[in-house]
């Protein structure tokens, strides 16, 4: 190892290359329990840190993270801070605070002053126990309160829109708060640091008037130059390097003015993130050219550094946990007691107010920032450092599953089931491609005939969450969203069909689809199909769970140019599947008058099965379903050669029988998807008795949003 580490060029790499991969690998793990990426990040910097790879491996803790090596790591992680706090002053717009009403003023204040009281009642206790002897009392005061403020808005804002509430009134009330609180307490955080600076009472004032003229300059100067810079990027494509330039070196200036007067840099990051303009794509292009770097490898780096100096064997007796738990305590008594109180005096139910409270304890990256600038400060203590990286991970981890429990969000979110006709049929198209959604529309319409009252068509477009959720999430969904589902609507429009589009961001898309099934009372989940990975099958994934848990018949519509339906090819061999896929056929018969043929397939010399099912389907068909019969050992090749006479659409039912079936891996070749020449819709016939579904759905149906 040693060899390799020679340099410290090659020490920073080896380190950057263990932070990144440790920190996806854990990542991939705290999404599967449904937790944010802040989670594993904070985990990862402790796992590297001396609390797990120094008591396991110290050698190697030694080899690859020696401490003459951290002032690069920090240094880096101080920049990866800089651009951070500058997106999340673009993702921080101000027009979300005004009209927000008597509701949001209370909260937001009651929620930074309950927790800084409490913080400070805090203090007086720890400081003889865990302050360093130099600091003053009210300096680790102040600092105690300011952290103890602090919510996550990010964290916040993604934990929202991945639960669909972020405009639901819980979650308006909670991002405002959230806002604001993010806000007063950097405001305070910045105050106290120019205190902690300066020494005196006399510097300190000297300082916060400094601090006074750079916002009224920031505000009245530089926020009309960004609006005008802003306009005439407005029309371009993107911005242009020189602009981006312009921007940075802003950026750039902005920090060194706050560092120099004593606030800290990372204020003005925040500062000129904020005021620059949210309306004409300006911060939403800027986020696009900054966020990855930020995000996968500055960020990342900035955890580890907070993981090294989280030291866990710190906390070496009883009543060192003793006061850890009572930092926990105090912290979630401040946020979550004050919010929910102060919510539930307002006016709003105690489920509503406790999961207000349950969000607004949410703290995460920016309560880290704020810990390692006391640290740097030395206004806290490596132990007392610890306890609170412990209280933030805590905090942050237990939002989730507290909101899922807590509150029942149906009463806003669940559009009820439309009253229908007897005769009703209800198709949900699942669009995740626009190519995939002229076929499927064409379908579905010729499935449910030209009877208005007996139509209920719905377009859902699941939109899969990114990193961060912020404006640019929101704003780049609804583009990607209008962008699907445009040529199914024109299809749809030409064809004179009334489309329901539903669209919502989804961690968990074939649950979610389930989950609308069920709320709509779908007849058939219709899902496109899409060429799979190497080593994946085409049933497998996605649409394989939603065929083995959906609360109706599954078709996964194979569309190879389908502009109409007038003949049909359905192969036969008995199953419930292949029953499924005549029913359909004799639905596209009734209401769109196509010609059926239906295909039995025998061994050569065999007796020919008993044909009652089809002889049954054939005479109700009145001349549109026909019987074909013909003797082949191979029933797939069989079929892609019948299927190569004309026919407009093949309808056949999944399974064994046709090779159709799940595999972990595509190592069956599904000949007829892939050879078949026309276009083909497998079926998966419901049965309720044999569906399975998921915890993970039962638990999430009643958080769906699922407009009407």
């Amino acid at each position: 190892m040693r060899p390799l580490l020679h340099t410290p060029l090659a020490l920073f790499i080896v380190q950057a290359l263990l932070i990144i991969s440790v920190a996806r690998l854990i990542g991939l793990l705290a999404r599967r329990i449904r937790q944010p990426m802040v989670i594993a990040e904070i985990v990862a910097g402790i796992v590297l840190g001396p609390s797990v790879l120094g008591l396991a491996a110290p050698g190697l803790a030694a080899a690859v993270f020696p401490r003459d090596s951290l002032g690069l790591i920090s240094m880096f992680s101080q920049v990866g801070l800089i651009l951070f706090m500058f997106l999340v002053g673009l993702e921080f717009d101000g027009t979300m605070l005004r009209g927000r009403g008597h509701t949001s003023v209370v909260i937001s204040h009651t929620s930074i002053i309950v927790p800084f009281a409490l913080g400070a009642v805090l203090a007086r206790y720890l400081y003889p126990r865990l302050s360093p002897p130099t600091v003053p009392f009210s300096s680790f005061t102040l600092f105690m309160g300011a952290a103890m403020s602090i919510t996550a808005f990010p964290v916040l804002a993604r934990i929202l829109v991945e639960r669909r509430l972020l405009h639901s009134k819980v979650g308006a009330v909670a991002i405002t708060c959230a806002a604001v609180d993010d806000v007063t307490a950097w405001c305070i955080l910045a105050f106290v640091v120019s205190i902690v600076r300066a020494g005196s009472l006399g510097d300190a004032a000297r300082t916060t008037a400094l601090a006074l003229v750079y916002i009224g300059v920031m505000l009245a100067l530089v926020r009309p130059f960004l609006r005008r810079l802003a306009g005439r990027s407005a029309n371009k494509e993107g911005l242009s390097q020189n602009l981006v330039a312009m921007t940075l070196v802003l950026l750039l200036l902005s920090s060194l003015t706050t560092e120099v007067i004593g606030i800290h840099a990372l204020f003005g990051a925040f500062m000129i993130g904020s005021i620059i303009p949210k309306a004409n794509g300006f911060a939403q292009i800027l986020a696009d050219k900054l966020e990855d770097l930020v995000v996968v490898f500055l960020l990342p780096l900035f955890f580890a550094y907070s993981g090294l100096r989280t030291q866990i064997g710190l906390l070496d007796s009883l009543n060192a946990w003793w006061m850890c738990g009572l930092v926990v305590g105090v912290a979630c008594l401040g946020k979550f007691g004050g919010s929910t109180v102060a919510a539930r005096l307002t006016g709003l139910r105690w489920r509503e107010a406790t999961a207000l409270g349950v969000l607004m304890n949410t703290r995460g990256l920016m309560e880290l920032i704020v810990l390692n600038i006391g640290l740097d400060l030395g206004v806290i203590s490596p132990t007392l450092f610890t306890m609170m990286v412990l209280m933030a991970l805590l905090t942050t981890f237990a939002t989730t599953p507290l909101i899922e429990w807590v509150y029942d969000a149906r009463e806003e979110q669940i559009a009820r089931p439309d009253v229908r006709p007897a005769d009703a049929f209800t198709v949900l198209m699942c669009v995740a491609y626009d190519r995939s959604g002229p076929g499927m529309v064409t379908l579905a319409g010729a499935l449910v005939g030209a009877t208005t009252e007996a139509r209920r068509l719905y377009a859902l477009r699941l939109e899969l969450p990114n990193d961060r959720a912020s404006f640019v999430l929101t704003q780049r969904g609804a583009n990607r969203d209008a962008v699907a589902l445009a040529p199914l609507l024109e299809r749809a429009g030409t064809l004179g069909l009334e489309v329901r589009p539903l669209s919502f961001v989804s961690p968990q898309p074939a649950s979610d689809i389930c989950n609308v099934a069920a709320v709509k009372a779908a007849d058939l989940v219709l899902l496109g199909w899409h060429k799979p990975v190497f080593g994946a099958t085409v049933l497998g994934g996605t649409v394989h769970e939603v065929m083995r848990s959906a609360p109706a018949t599954v078709g996964v519509l194979v569309d190879r140019g389908l502009t109409r339906v007038g003949t049909v090819l359905v192969p036969y061999h008995g199953s419930m599947h292949d029953q499924g896929a005549l029913r359909l056929a004799r639905r596209l018969a009734a209401y769109a008058g196509a010609d059926v043929t239906i295909l039995r397939i025998v061994s050569p010399g065999t007796v020919r099965p008993d044909d009652g099912p089809v002889a049954d389907a054939v005479r109700a068909g009145a001349g549109k379903l026909g019987l074909r019969v013909i003797e082949r050992r191979d029933a797939g090749r069989a079929v892609v050669e019948e299927s190569a006479r004309g026919y407009d659409l093949l309808l056949i039912g999944v399974g064994p029988e046709w090779g159709l079936e799940h595999r972990s891996f595509g190592l069956h070749s599904e000949q007829i998807i892939t050879e078949c020449p026309t276009s083909l819709l497998v079926v998966r016939q419901y049965e309720p008795a044999l569906a399975v579904e998921p915890a993970s759905v039962t638990r999430r149906r009643d958080a769906i949003s699922v407009g009407a």
